[in-house]
């Protein structure tokens, strides 16, 4: 019911068994010939009832369809993805209820080797105050939404060496006026989202669109980079690529030779 628990379903050998997925699961590409049941928020219950999953894997927050496995007496399986803890919980949870309890084991073990060898790397290396942007409008200048405290991207982006420019925020995801950002003037600015909203045609615009505060260091150092891929803002076993593509961007020079992730992501 998210394309998150999608990805984890496949990453754990089991994909074979999915018999329906969001209209948002497009990853991996056997998604693409799964039946669609809409999304979380409007789910086609005619769908899932003609589907007969054995189980249906959800996100909490969904009394819909909390209420609809209850009635029909499916089994319902809510999981939370909101933080690195819940993510590689989310994975084990699955794993048992799958059978795959050996290989989620393994993919955390793998995940967190990862993450680790980039704590390692930037140890001893200062870190840098980072702006990171939810580009998620076509009018990025008008509405600016920042990523803040208590979010599984908060997490990557201190392991790739960023320290948070909205930590201190009382919300997850603020909204933020240019004063603020001015005063705060960032060592970097990464605008995350979509590759259909950060287009290369459309970031151009973006970038012209911040070099008009021209005070902000991250304007006067030219350090503003753009991740548009489809992964950057699901939780899932691709979040490695998120650390890799926030590393790139935020010490060049210690991570220019780390591979370009595998989905399209665009840094410029």
């Amino acid at each position: 019911m998210s394309p998150g628990i999608t990805e984890i379903l496949f990453a754990l050998g089991v994909g074979d068994r999915v018999v329906g997925v969001t209209d948002f699961c497009n990853y991996p590409e056997a998604t693409k010939s799964i039946a669609k049941i809409g999304g979380l928020l409007n789910p086609s219950y005619e769908t899932l009832i003609t589907l007969k999953p054995d189980l249906i894997v959800h996100q909490p927050d969904s009394h819909k369809v909390d209420n609809f496995v209850e009635k029909l007496g499916i089994r319902g399986l809510p999981v939370s993805m909101l933080s690195l803890e819940q993510i590689f919980d989310t994975i084990q949870t699955i794993g048992a209820a799958t059978g795959s309890d050996k290989k989620a084991g393994e993919l955390i073990r793998q995940m967190k080797d990862e993450i680790q060898s980039y704590r390692t790397r930037l140890a001893g290396i200062s870190t840098k105050s980072v702006l990171l942007v939810l580009g998620i409008s076509n009018h990025s200048m008008r509405d600016i939404y920042g990523v803040g405290p208590n979010t599984y991207l908060d997490e990557l982006l201190t392991i790739a060496g960023g320290e948070n420019l909205l930590a201190d925020s009382h919300s997850s995801y603020p909204k933020i006026s240019k004063e603020f950002i001015i005063h705060k003037s960032p060592e970097v600015i990464i605008e995350v989202g979509p590759t259909r909203i950060l287009t290369s045609e459309a970031n151009i615009s973006r970038k012209a669109g911040w070099k008009k505060f021209s005070t902000i260091r991250a304007v006067k150092n030219n350090a503003i980079h753009f991740v548009a891929s489809d992964y950057v803002l699901i939780p899932g076993p691709r979040l490695i690529n998120i650390i890799a593509d926030f590393a790139k961007a935020i010490h060049p020079g210690v991570f220019q030779n780390v591979a370009p992730s595998t989905s399209g992501s665009t840094s410029k």
